[in-house]
């Protein structure tokens, strides 16, 4: 139970700070960097009938990935005290978590940076060792 918990802190970690950068962040890195944000700013299209910008589908993007954070959290949490009393239904679930960590670390490694990544495998480890705990 203990590593799920802290699986979950983790989880709540990555979330609140992927929040806050995204809705913190600013151009930082040159004028290219600033003339490519505007561009994604300022240029919209129709799509599915909305117009947006390629920095809403970004922006977007971002918060929901720190609310898929806060999600996982809340999940884990509350699915800690159930690897004591009901491990062999929690099984299935934890396995999905440490693919779907993994997986995202993955596509992090692929487009993104490596804060991600060290958070989901750090989830990953803790639900895996959860796991091996559980089974002593």
């Amino acid at each position: 139970m203990w590593w799920v918990r802290v699986a979950s802190a983790l989880a709540l970690l990555q979330g609140a700070g992927h929040g806050f950068l995204v809705m913190s962040w600013k151009p930082t890195r040159g004028d290219l960097e600033v003339a490519a944000v505007e561009a994604m700013k300022r240029h919209a299209f129709i799509f599915q009938g909305f117009s947006r910008t390629y920095w809403d589908f970004f922006y977007g993007y971002g918060l929901m990935a720190a609310f898929n954070c806060l999600v996982e959290a809340a999940l884990l949490w509350q699915l800690a005290p159930l690897m004591t009393s009901d491990i062999g239904r929690v099984v299935p679930i934890v396995l999905l978590f440490i693919a779907a960590n993994v997986v995202h670390a993955a596509l992090c490694w692929k487009y993104f940076f490596i804060t991600p990544i060290v958070f989901d495998v750090a989830v990953a480890v803790c639900l895996g060792l959860s796991l091996t705990a559980s089974r002593r």
